[in-house]
């Protein structure tokens, strides 16, 4: 909503470099503005949100409130965690009816294009779909390039979608640390299709396969198998491989890619049980193929209901991400206490210079970590 520029300044004051402008119309990420929205509710000016607030916001399906709650989530400060654990907890009984797809591939396969593609023909189709960017982080500055949003113009102006550029944070697989709640907040926001784009680095995308339900490979022709960074083990975990950009001159390469892949497929064993791996040809750009494609999501999804291995996953990864949480605190745990924090400067330098093994090294940091813990204990008794 558009406001009033109320700083401008009289006609006897003198101009200033530094001049507040008036706000221009436009919705939350990307959103044109077409009046108030009837899902918003008032939200108070100041920064904090209570508990109640942001389910409500959430179920309500209030985008800037869904915005700030993934926010929430993704800090790392203690304060923010608590809170949003408290948050997670009521939304629970009000997620898991979305169906999680990961698309992975190398960069230039065209991943961005056939997501919005696909996003923007779900939307014809009733669905609501929410994208999970994840980028790549500088490994300087672990800032993230945020460069999908800007790819999936015409997706992310939709008011049935969501897209939320997120940096990895050079974790494995380029999968952001929060990922899986963040999916959790938008089932509870109503998103019946949730789409997780990854860097596409190769074995350690094993990270996406263990949080999504259906993980795509998408691939180009003529690129080669060491261009492209595909390996055996990849394609192992892949329940369909889609060679992109089979549009003008490049169809007769795409078939024939497709072909090699297909007779390479049936030699691996499935990713799923029960489901044969296929590989099929799209287009982004023209949005041949898309349907198809989404029909094999479906088929899969109707298949491994009734056969029970939808569930079976399911399950499966919350216990996975129950052990993966537990080693990220340990870990945090390890590296903040004043023990190792004032042995570990030393122990760097000595490995590095090659004086210590890396091995005996790990040992000792572990040892003194454990005495630590033993003393901290002994004090609290």
């Amino acid at each position: 909503m558009s406001q009033q520029n109320s700083d401008k300044p009289s006609p006897g004051n003198k101009p200033s470099a530094l001049h507040v402008v008036p706000g221009v119309d436009g919705g939350h990420d990307g959103l044109p503005g077409e009046g108030k929205s009837p899902r918003r509710s008032p939200r108070p000016r100041d920064n904090h949100l209570s508990n109640q607030q942001y389910v409500d916001g959430v179920l309500a399906r209030d985008r800037t409130l869904l915005g700030r709650a993934i926010t929430l989530i993704e800090s790392n400060n203690p304060g923010h965690q608590e809170q949003a654990q408290e948050v997670l907890k009521q939304l629970m009984p009000h997620t898991g009816k979305a169906v999680r797809v990961g698309i992975t591939g190398v960069p230039g396969a065209g991943k961005s294009t056939l997501i919005e593609t696909l996003g923007c023909r779900l939307i014809e189709r009733k669905h609501r779909v929410a994208v999970l960017a994840v980028d790549p982080s500088s490994s300087l500055t672990r800032g993230s390039i945020l460069g999908d949003k800007t790819r999936m113009e015409r997706l992310s102006q939709n008011s049935e979608a969501f897209i939320r550029p997120s940096p990895s944070g050079g974790t494995l697989g380029g999968v952001a640390r929060k990922t899986r709640e963040t999916m959790l907040l938008f089932e509870a926001a109503g998103y019946d299709v949730i789409l997780v784009e990854t860097v596409g680095v190769g074995q350690s995308e094993t990270t996406v396969r263990s949080m999504v339900d259906f993980f795509l490979l998408v691939l180009i022709a003529g690129a080669g198998d060491e261009l492209q960074g595909i390996k055996r083990g990849i394609l192992e975990l892949t329940d369909a491989v889609v060679i992109n950009k089979a549009d003008g001159d490049n169809k007769a390469a795409v078939n024939r890619a497709r072909a090699d892949y297909e007779a390479a497929l049936h030699y691996l064993p499935g990713a799923t049980r029960g489901w044969q791996t296929r590989a099929f040809t799209v287009s982004a750009l023209t949005g041949d193929g898309i349907d198809d494609l989404w029909g094999v999501v479906e088929t899969f999804r109707k298949h491994t209901t009734a056969n029970g291995e939808f569930d079976r996953r399911r399950r499966d990864q919350a216990r996975d991400w129950l052990h993966s949480l537990v080693e990220g605190h340990l870990q945090e745990i390890f590296y903040q206490s004043s023990a190792v924090k004032e042995l570990l400067p030393d122990i760097e330098r000595r490995v590095t210079e090659g004086s210590l093994p890396v091995t005996q090294a790990a040992w000792q940091l572990l040892r003194t970590f454990e005495d630590y813990l033993i003393r901290s204990w002994g004090k609290d008794r």
